[in-house]
């Protein structure tokens, strides 16, 4: 036995004859295929304000999502803990699920493979860690942030860490094992010149250990936030209108995610729901454009040695150069589609069915400077990080609000700016592409993606790009 092997067999009683009679169950009603999902997850978040250790807790969470196919019918059932009545009593119930309204073309599975990989190999992750290491990386972002300038005036610091072990288990292979560690570390800054308040907001993680902070120290993370802060006090309002657009590199990524990504996860394409669904092999952007998908990125956010299905990841083309190449799968999306799983099952936690995901999705880099992309625009705007936005997966349409951008004037970044709100077409925005830095960025590891209420880890990216037009949505007009 390997050591998480032994921790849910010894601890939990749940050992591979166990797992057997659960996938008995599960098909005793005629399914053609089932899957279990073993979960066992301890978290823990801290929080400080005013300098104090305001809110500090410990959760401990486990049970079994159990899973039957029948044809394109699922039958999904969850049991909170590893009672074995209880698992039963689910495994019956997903399978009564599946079988309800009669038989269906039969699901042949993929089976689960055993991933060569270790992309996290994390000694001692932070949820495992003693207390007194974690309240020092909170109390030096903390000094950090309120030395940065007198203007701040309210830091706020969360550290939330939590290590997942998983089994997944098929009715056609054998368990596989994985304990994934996960760590996010924000600083949020209000800065206040006596009239307007603005908010500041920079963090970072992964799946690390407390190494990470040796490269990205609390306080760096700490004054970028006061920065940002700061920086909005003397923002000017952004004109509105039609312009060009520079988006940097990093973080802006989350732009393509949402406007992009999403359509090209393969249930909406299989349900033809998407702006992408039947354009494989079509030009749907400008040919400095080649964006990938990929799994297997040593301590990113996104990255899983195996998705929740046991299919270990790897890095999927989806657009090569302009062209459409093809969509991320699940088992059951590559089945009906009659393609191959691109490790790409997720699912938020044992109580969900996996779905269709991104995990660290961006562009690569094209051959264009820095200084080139900015010198190229006359008058427009420099997108550097983002906040919330809205994206239609039908249509494509968008709505993304800047947290931190700048005018450009005369090929210089000049003025800050606040208020800038992107509308566009994901689609359409990619064939006005006109120029790809060299820069390619991934974002430092906060991004978190909400799909059919489920919510995952993943993480996104892209070189610093010129999009010829977007309409900017702001408070005042160009010409003003």
């Amino acid at each position: 036995m390997n050591d998480l092997e032994t921790f849910f067999h010894s601890r939990f009683g749940i050992s591979n004859e166990t797992q057997e009679r659960l996938l008995s169950t599960a098909l005793a009603r005629g399914g053609d295929y089932a899957d279990l999902y073993f979960e066992y997850r301890i978290k823990d978040t801290f929080a400080m304000e005013e300098s104090i250790l305001k809110n500090s807790s410990t959760s401990v969470t486990m049970g079994v999502g159990i899973r039957v196919l029948c044809g394109e019918k699922t039958g999904y059932a969850y049991a909170d803990g590893f009672d074995e009545d209880d698992m039963s009593r689910a495994a019956s119930s997903a399978g009564a699920i599946a079988l309800a309204g009669g038989a269906a073309t039969p699901f042949l599975g993929t089976g689960v493979q055993h991933p060569d990989q270790d992309l996290y190999p994390v000694a001692r992750p932070l949820a495992e860690l003693e207390l007194a290491p974690k309240i020092r990386l909170l109390e030096e972002a903390d000094r950090a942030a309120r030395r940065y300038d007198t203007r701040v005036a309210e830091v706020r610091v969360v550290l939330a860490n939590e290590t997942k072990r998983i089994i997944v288990r098929s009715s056609e292979g054998d368990p596989v094992f994985d304990s994934q560690p996960l760590t996010v570390f924000q600083v949020s800054c209000i800065a206040s010149d006596g009239k307007l308040l603005q908010v500041g907001i920079k963090g970072g993680g992964g799946r690390v250990g407390l190494d990470f902070f040796d490269s990205r120290s609390p306080s760096y993370f700490a004054r970028e936030a006061a920065r940002r802060a700061v920086l909005l006090l003397q923002a000017e309002e952004v004109p509105a209108g039609p312009m060009p657009v520079v988006l940097g590199s990093g973080w802006p990524g989350i732009l393509l995610h949402e406007a992009i990504g999403h359509g090209l996860e393969a249930d909406f394409n299989r349900k033809r729901l998407s702006a992408f669904s039947g354009r494989i092999g079509e030009k749907v952007a400008s040919e400095l454009c080649t964006v990938v998908d990929d799994g297997t990125l040593p301590y990113r956010r996104g990255s899983l040695n195996f998705d929740d299905e046991g299919n270990p990841t790897e890095r999927t083309l989806l657009i090569e150069k302009g062209i459409l190449r093809g969509y991320m799968h699940d088992g059951l999306s590559a089945k009906l589609m009659q393609a191959v799983p691109t490790g790409n099952g997720r699912r938020e936690s044992y109580a969900f069915a996996p779905l269709p995901r991104m995990t660290n999705t961006f562009m690569l880099a094209g051959r264009d400077t820095e200084e080139e992309i900015l010198r190229s625009v006359s008058r427009g705007l420099y997108a550097v990080s983002f906040g919330g936005g809205q994206v239609d997966i039908t249509s494509g349409k968008f709505v993304f609000t800047a947290s931190e951008a700048y005018l450009i004037e005369g090929g210089r970044v000049t003025a800050p700016v606040k208020g800038a709100t992107l509308i566009g077409n994901g689609p359409d925005i990619l064939t006005r592409v006109s120029m790809v830095g060299n820069d390619l960025e991934l974002d430092e590891g906060v991004g978190t993606c909400g799909k059919a209420g489920q919510n995952v880890p993943v993480g996104v990216g892209m070189p610093m790009i010129r999009v010829d037009e977007i309409t900017v949505g702001g408070t005042r007009s160009q010409t003003q």
